[in-house]
């Protein structure tokens, strides 16, 4: 989901609190605060010797360990106002994909992309998702997908 796509669903919910899920019936704690509007850019080169270009932008959470017994989450009208604060310090990038970067004590910080929404008269639950880690020049590489985890690399690629 593009950056611009989550505002305007923001703004179709106004006033409800906002609730996101980073695994299967887990959610962010309700003393969560949005503590991070990041622009990124990432300039990499692939083991195929391919050259890739993109951005993202990136929404870090994280849960206030003095606030653990709050009940009410942050409504999305607060994520607007934050979101239109940031912006005019610094432009969001609103045609980019935009991740939420979270962890806590029994979860390693992760960058999840924002996967299914789902909404009731009072919440906007945002399902977020774990992303696999992939090989960009698979097929330059010529890495079969049903080559055991020990054979992946570098017994069976051109690019090890």
């Amino acid at each position: 989901m593009k950056v611009n796509e989550f505002i305007n669903v923001l703004n179709q919910h106004q006033g409800k609190e906002l609730l996101f899920s980073y695994q299967p019936e887990k959610l962010v704690g309700a003393n969560y605060h949005l503590t991070e509007v990041k622009n990124v850019q990432f300039d990499t080169t692939d083991c195929g010797g391919k050259t890739n270009f993109w951005e993202e932008t990136h929404f870090q959470l994280w849960e206030s360990p003095e606030e653990l017994n709050k009940r009410t989450y942050m409504t999305t009208d607060k994520i607007l106002s934050i979101l239109k604060r940031v912006d005019g310090i610094k432009a969001i990038k609103m045609d980019t994909e935009l991740k939420l970067e979270y962890g806590n004590e029994e979860f390693t910080t992760a960058v999840m992309p924002v996967g299914d929404l789902q909404w009731d008269e009072n919440r906007l639950y945002i399902e977020l998702f774990s992303e696999k880690t992939r090989c960009k020049a698979q097929d330059e590489c010529t890495i079969a997908e049903n080559v055991k985890e020990e054979e992946a690399c570098c017994t069976t690629s051109n690019c090890c």
